[in-house]
């Protein structure tokens, strides 16, 4: 028996920008949407938009503008990346759509939101994950903040925040003009440190606290071969695993929750680190709780026996070599081409999950 992906029959009409949008475009289409990406004409298509149809369509045309708002009165979502006014121009304003589609979901993904003192300004994941705190933790004891590339804010603070806001408002009502911004959902996800801030068990400190290398037993340690390893042994328990698993003396478990001790400590577990290599520390570590695990790159990741079971990546599509992250789950099939999405959505044609060329 097949079982349909969660989001077969959902409508979306995506206008590709950068970064968040096209992510959600993506983890959208991959849960089963019917999604159809519009893209100026002749602009280099961005990254994560390789699963569905893209369209090129010009806004500044008149039959351009035509064919989007034809297109509009037949989606579930719209979906749009640009800075605020910038469809408003091209009439598709959300006033302009909702009045051939009273119940389609608008939703507008921004990095400072539709309205604020910074609306309009420009600006990238490492100025809103610096804006609202994220950053300022990124970072060891007096030394400068380092980015995890862009996947704090455009994407676990941006994408996921904009798909978590359409599937609300899937459930909860249609109509609804969304207004997400990264720096909302970034500073939502400093929830649980503003919570601790305000408890007086988080310091504004950075590099001084559990959670950002302040504690020895969660940070990165170098391996003998060049390569590191993560470790997280926060638990009394997983430490004490770690203690063993790294030779040092017994008495570090009930030494370890000190403060003035963590110096010593930080500095036994660097030579006993190197006293090895990642490969070899990957393989005493395993069955043990000890919470160390290899830092591994992109490549390696995709390869790892773990997610190679899970089936967490599958090789990347076309003819490029590498892999792409897919979802658990019932997956929706290969996306179609262009013109036919065009002329299905046009025709009124019914969603199908069936294979066909991307376009």
């Amino acid at each position: 028996m097949s079982v349909e992906p969660p989001l077969a029959g959902l409508k979306v009409l995506e206008f590709l920008g950068l970064g968040p949008g096209p992510f959600a475009g993506m983890m959208l289409a991959d849960l089963g949407a019917d999604v159809l990406a519009i893209a100026r004409p002749g602009v280099a298509r961005p990254a994560l938009a390789g699963n569905r149809p893209v369209l090129e369509l010009d806004l500044k045309s008149a039959e351009g503008r035509a064919t989007a708002l034809r297109l509009a009165e037949r989606a579930d979502v719209l979906v749009e990346g640009f800075r605020p006014g910038v469809l408003d121009r091209a009439g598709l304003s959300p006033e302009a759509v909702h009045a051939r589609n009273p119940a389609l979901i608008y939703a507008r993904m921004t990095g400072w939101g539709q309205h604020g003192p910074l609306a309009s300004r420009a600006g990238h994941d490492i100025n809103y994950i610096g804006l609202t705190g994220a950053l300022h933790h990124a970072a060891r004891r007096g030394a400068i903040p380092t980015p995890s590339a862009n996947l704090l804010g455009d994407f676990g603070g941006g994408g996921m925040y904009l798909v978590a806001s359409i599937l609300a408002a899937v459930h909860g009502g249609r109509g609804q003009v969304l207004d997400v911004a990264i720096v909302d959902g970034t500073s939502y996800l400093t929830a649980m440190l503003h919570e601790y801030r305000t408890r007086g068990t988080w310091s504004d400190e950075a590099g001084t606290n559990r959670l950002d290398t302040g504690a020895p037993f969660y940070d990165v340690y170098a391996c003998a071969d060049g390569g590191y390893v993560a470790i997280g042994a926060l638990e009394p328990q997983f430490f004490a695993a770690l203690v063993e698993l790294l030779e040092l003396a017994p008495d570090w478990t009930t030494r370890r929750d000190d403060p003035g001790e963590w110096p010593k400590l930080r500095a036994e577990i660097e030579q006993a680190v190197r006293r090895r290599s990642r490969a070899e520390w990957t393989v005493l570590a395993e069955g043990v709780d000890a919470c160390l695990t290899p830092v591994l790159s992109l490549g390696e990741a995709a390869e790892h026996p773990h997610l190679t079971a899970r089936g967490t990546f599958a090789p990347a599509s076309g003819e490029r070599d590498g892999w792409r992250p897919v979802l658990p789950g019932p997956r929706a099939g290969a996306s179609r081409s262009a013109e036919a999405a065009l002329t299905r959505w046009c025709s009124g044609a019914d969603h199908d999950t069936g294979a066909a060329d991307n376009g």
